[in-house]
């Protein structure tokens, strides 16, 4: 199983794509166990060690990482440690699985920067609450969060200025006079509101409002290229009003 994708038991009844979740076990059983446990709530993807793990979790980017603390190559904190170093995963849900009630073993998973850490032998209720837990916060750090603030939008030398009404870590919706086709891509450039930070980010059209809407038009905007000073900043901004709190820094 290890390396592999196993589909969701049942789709959402919005036809919505599930959560996906990497299984890391050097032990097939447990990854079995796991799997089983967690099937209905979501993809499973599987790895068989941190090193495999951390490769895949950088190829699909999953919605969490439930990984096992002690495995013959790369062991789970030092995986839950890359994680939180990199800059495309670091906010991706960690939950480490102990072989016991070992102070010693839940404290080298919290130092690495687990979210959580569980123990087996695994129940099945304590690890669903402890992983749905964890998918519902990192679901609401993709919100969209109120943000308004004038926006220059500029495509082959002309300048169009629009007015932010809210933003997300991937994206925000403006309103403008003048709204673009969809998939148009253009330079996009806002300042912070209260601050002198600012952001230019590439950005294409993937949505727009119809023709005679009564508020007027408007377009939803997808960031193409952000530079990484940007992206960090603009997910700290975003998962503060969408959670509460900072995010969580990389350990040393």
């Amino acid at each position: 199983m290890s390396g592999r994708e196993i589909p969701a038991a049942d789709p959402t009844p919005s036809g919505e794509p599930r959560a996906k979740i990497l299984v890391v076990d050097d032990a097939p059983m447990f990854r079995e166990i796991e799997t089983v446990f967690l099937g209905r709530t979501g993809r499973i993807l599987t790895a068989s060690d941190g090193a495999e793990a951390f490769e895949i979790a950088q190829r699909e980017r999953p919605d969490l990482v439930l990984t096992d603390l002690s495995m013959r190559e790369m062991d789970g904190d030092e995986l839950c440690r890359r994680i939180r170093h990199d800059a495309d995963l670091r906010r991706v849900p960690v939950v480490v699985v102990t072989s016991g009630n070992s102070a010693e073993e839940h404290e080298r998973a919290v130092r690495a920067g687990a979210d959580g850490v569980v123990s087996k032998p695994l129940c099945r209720v304590s690890l669903l609450q402890v992983v749905q837990r964890f998918l519902r916060l990192h679901a609401r750090s993709f919100e969209r969060v109120v943000f308004e603030t004038e926006v220059r939008l500029t495509a082959r030398g002309c300048d169009v200025w629009a007015w932010s009404r809210n933003v997300s870590r991937g994206g925000m919706f403006v309103e403008a006079e003048t709204a673009f086709e969809p998939d148009s891509e253009f330079q996009v450039e806002f300042t912070v509101p209260d601050t002198s930070i600012v952001v230019q980010p590439t950005a294409r059209v993937v949505w727009r409002r119809p023709a005679g809407h009564e508020r007027g038009p408007g377009m939803g905007l997808q960031f193409l290229k952000l530079e990484r000073e940007a992206a960090q900043w603009l997910e700290q901004y975003v998962y503060e009003r969408a959670v509460g709190g900072d995010v969580p820094a990389p350990p040393a």
